[in-house]
């Protein structure tokens, strides 16, 4: 059920087929170009697609145009109350502009419309369960899956009434279950693409366990198809959290999928140490590889049979390495890291 009509934002392809992109989105000062210049290089180096800011100043849009000129990945506009921002982001470069029917009134649209026509930018129609529309929150008496839905459909024809096209969808809300049957309802009345996530989701670990499963039984369904994972943290996280999701349904390419045990009292090497090492060493790598990393001969020698790495207890300290399914070497616990890192350039 991914969306079958496709639009640009900058060099992404979001719908028809494209790959799931993943989203962020800075939270400096605007105004301070060289410190959000800073976070979209760090979130680039870490696997951004796509990377929103928020404009909600005059100043804002005038150092939005530095900004996009210096920046890797295609900046979103943020837009929230005046429409006037919108335009004057639109007119600095910016790829798209995020508008929130909510608290943007009819004429402003018109005016966005008009101007993202005119310099070929895409609109993200971000509707949020927190910011409905008075008149269709009066009708329904609380922002329920119905009102939400509703009100991503009305804009949607405002915008194919006034000719324009080139737009995405968002209906997010703080609760999981609402975001899931939101989806899933708009899904089966529109086909333009949507941009999925669970908004103000939480700290790092709430927050990534409320998004991994929204966005995932989403995705799951076959329903998304551009993601941001909204945590109260650093936005790096944001975007790893983003791409391990993507990586846990098998959709995501060029990367590594790092499989480790528990661990149990049979476990021989330092398994949990040496994955997250491995795990924050292939954050940046781009490869199609499976590694494996076990604590024992239990289940150590089919997983390694079966990755393209794989590492597992033989005794206390002492591991075995196979390599594309043959068994290569013992190895000191010591030397895993490194000779697994060094492995993974090599392959």
């Amino acid at each position: 059920m991914s969306s079958k009509k496709q639009i640009s934002v900058g060099n992404i392809k979001i719908g028809g087929g494209a790959a799931i992109s993943v989203q962020t989105m800075t939270n400096t000062k605007t105004e301070d170009i060289n410190a959000t210049l800073d976070q979209i290089r760090l979130a680039a180096e870490m696997g951004c697609d796509l990377i929103r800011v928020s404009c909600p100043t005059p100043e804002s849009t005038v150092a939005i145009k530095k900004i996009v000129q210096n920046s890797s990945l295609p900046i979103i506009a943020d837009i929230h109350f005046n429409y006037k921002r919108a335009i004057e982001a639109i007119e600095a470069g910016v790829a798209c502009v995020r508008i929130n029917p909510g608290n943007t009134p009819d004429n402003g649209i018109k005016e966005i419309v008009k101007a993202a026509k005119e310099n070929n930018v895409a609109i993200r129609i971000g509707i949020n369960s927190g910011s409905i529309e008075k008149n269709i929150l009066d009708k329904y008496g609380e922002p329920s899956i119905e009102a939400i839905v509703e009100s991503a459909v009305s804009n949607c024809h405002k915008l194919e009434d006034l000719g324009f096209f080139s737009f995405k969808v968002s209906v997010k809300s703080s609760d999981v279950i609402t975001t899931i049957k939101s989806y899933r309802k708009l899904s089966k009345l529109i086909d333009y693409p949507l941009h999925i996530g669970i908004t103000e989701s939480g700290t790092f670990f709430p927050g990534s366990i409320k998004s991994a499963i929204g966005i995932g039984s989403l995705l799951a369904d076959g329903i998304g198809d551009t993601i941001r994972v909204s945590l109260s943290d650093d936005i790096r996280e944001e975007v790893r959290v983003g791409r391990q999701i993507l990586k846990s349904l098998g959709v995501l390419k060029n990367t590594i999928n790092v499989v480790s045990c528990p661990t149990c009292s049979r476990t021989l090497i330092d398994v949990i140490g040496i994955s997250k090492a491995l795990n924050d060493y292939c954050d940046s790598v781009k490869k199609d590889l499976k590694i494996s990393i076990l604590g024992c001969v239990v289940n150590g020698i089919g997983e390694a049979k079966n990755a393209d790495i794989g590492i597992f207890g033989f005794k206390s300290g002492i591991a075995k390495l196979y390599v594309k399914g043959k068994e290569i070497e013992e190895l000191k616990e010591s030397d895993i890291f490194g000779i697994v890192s060094k492995l993974i350039t090599e392959l």
